[in-house]
């Protein structure tokens, strides 16, 4: 069986380690790639920049994505996932603090497939997470791309 990977793109430290934390705790032994900043999200992804040597054809099985991040903002990421054939079908999560209600419908208006609202309360997160994880790498069927393997 091949192993699906999360890509989680997170600039705060703490959040970053609650993630991980909780996905521990569920069991969800995925591999995970973190990002700090979305222009690093995107150049992996991608396969540019720093990231030119990496197989494009081996693409995360979900993407978990603040919103508020350094360099390129998570907007503008999903805006330029869904602009891409290669990435456009890609399963994006949007896991934030954000309340405001524009990023919730930006957030759609982009193609986000979910939008989830970090609970504050650790195990309210960490059930959150083992839902997600749950249903993105286990139930979710990920569209086929000519030559990927969908780690």
């Amino acid at each position: 069986m091949i192993q699906k990977t999360i890509l989680l793109v997170e600039d705060n430290l703490d959040d970053i380690d609650l993630t991980l934390r909780a996905l521990k705790k569920n069991n969800i032994k995925n591999e995970v790639t973190v990002m700090n900043n979305g222009a690093d999200a995107l150049d992996f992804l991608f396969g540019t920049g720093k990231y030119s040597n990496r197989d494009i054809t081996l693409m995360p099985a979900v993407i978990l994505l603040d919103l508020k991040l350094p360099k390129v903002d998570g907007l503008e990421v999903l805006r330029q996932l869904r602009a891409n054939e290669i990435t456009k079908f890609l399963p994006v999560v949007i896991l934030t603090s954000s309340k405001e209600e524009q990023d919730i419908v930006n957030g759609y208006k982009f193609g986000v497939n979910s939008y989830v609202r970090k609970p504050v309360d650790f195990n309210q997160f960490a059930e959150a997470v083992s839902y997600l994880g749950l249903y993105w790498l286990l139930f979710n069927e990920l569209p086929p791309v000519k030559g990927s393997q969908n780690k």
